[in-house]
């Protein structure tokens, strides 16, 4: 098991989310509030996705050029990125993004889906020569795309648009990704490697290949959206579009430039089940939340569950052990967004905390209920579809 827990406070002084619910701040809170769910049932049929809000990628990446070589996430990303240096008030200041480090979460990248069907439709009608695929790949794809397969051109496409020039570090492996990601962003400025950081994630869930891949596992929610907690025999999740970006640093530095604080991050803890029987999700998760250090009898849970089986149901048996905490799944309201997914939840707790209450529920099954007090402390839990558990305290600053 691996944990940070910071003795040098940290801050989270920017939020920046672009997601199926809109972009910024105010959209989320009033979609949340609203029960917005925005899903598409027909575009990917039979599977089920939560699509990106509309989005005017010129606000944040202004250069064309950028844009036409970024993939749809590396967008995503970039602008989710925008937002949060907004948020936290360092856009444009070159002596803070020069020292400014990342620490990013990311997948491997998108394919061409015209290139692969008629690869594809052209071995199928019997043009497989030798040397067929080679020659199709090297004359069909452009050359930017064997670039753009790169996980680190996230950050890169963060660091050419928005001047971010500090260390820079590239996570890959799904939900597991974001939450070491986090833990070793809060490591660094807590053991005073680092003073402020960006950290996040970007998914497109609109695409044909991602949801085949998933397919031949069988974790895609098919045919009719219903909330994770609801899903019962149609296990599975709906991937979503998001990104979900947060700048932290020490509160030194944050008051230092009279930076407003939305919420203290105070420890991030990471594990990995091996999974090869049941009930092994619910002890790491169990072992973990004994990690997080002192929390108080009541609170709130903000998790990422995804729908599929069995995790679901075994973090679900977890959840069940501390019946005062107000719990709220974002898989139900964004869709499951992978890399996402975990600063997705560390967002949604800090703007909670800062607004001083906990969101609606958006659940028919009775698990979310109503929290009536002001949240004080919320713990974001993430628990992988197939891999990975973790877990962090995000509190409110009095």
């Amino acid at each position: 098991m691996t944990e940070t827990k910071s003795a040098t406070e940290v801050w989270i002084t920017g939020i920046g989310l672009a997601t199926s619910l809109g972009e910024g701040l105010d959209a989320h809170w009033d979609g949340l509030n609203q029960h917005r769910i925005n899903v598409d049932e027909k575009g990917f049929a039979p599977c089920v996705v939560h699509p990106l809000a509309p989005l005017n990628f010129d606000t944040q990446i202004p250069k064309k050029g950028d844009q036409r070589q970024m993939e749809a996430w590396q967008r995503i990303g970039t602008y989710a990125a925008g937002l949060a240096l907004d948020s936290a008030g360092v856009k444009g200041n070159k002596e803070i993004l020069g020292r400014m480090d990342m620490v990013i979460a990311a997948g491997g990248g998108e394919r061409d889906i015209a290139v692969d069907s008629n690869i594809l439709s052209g071995d199928a009608k019997g043009n497989h020569a030798p040397g067929f695929l080679n020659e199709r790949l090297m004359n069909d794809l452009r050359p930017t795309l064997f670039l753009a397969q790169l996980s680190n051109l996230l950050a890169g496409n963060i660091a050419i648009v928005h001047g971010v020039s500090g260390t820079s570090r590239t996570f890959m492996g799904e939900e597991a990704a974001s939450i070491d990601a986090a833990r070793i962003a809060l490591a660094r400025i807590a053991g005073g490697q680092s003073d402020i950081a960006l950290i996040g994630g970007s998914h497109n869930g609109e695409r044909k290949d991602l949801l085949v891949l998933y397919e031949f596992g069988d974790f895609n929610l098919k045919n009719k959206f219903a909330p994770v907690w609801a899903r019962g025999g149609s296990s599975g999740f709906a991937l979503g579009s998001a990104g979900a970006f947060l700048v932290i640093e020490s509160k030194a530095h944050a008051e230092a430039r009279g930076a407003k604080p939305y919420a203290r991050l105070t420890n991030v803890v990471s594990d990995r089940a091996r999974r090869q029987h049941r009930g092994e999700v619910m002890a790491t998760l169990e072992t973990l939340w004994s990690k997080l250090g002192k929390i108080g009898d009541t609170g709130a849970i903000i998790t990422g569950a995804t729908g599929a089986e069995p995790a679901t149901s075994e973090e679900r048996t977890f959840l069940a052990a501390y019946p005062d905490f107000a719990v709220r799944s974002t898989g139900t309201i964004f869709g499951h967004t992978m890399e996402t997914q975990f600063p997705l939840g560390l967002a949604l707790a800090a703007l909670s905390l800062s607004r001083g209450a906990l969101f609606p529920p958006n659940d028919p099954t009775g698990l979310e209920v109503e929290m009536s007090k002001p949240p004080t402390q919320i713990v974001v839990v993430g628990t992988g579809h197939w891999r990975g558990e973790g877990m962090a305290l995000v509190e409110a600053i009095k």
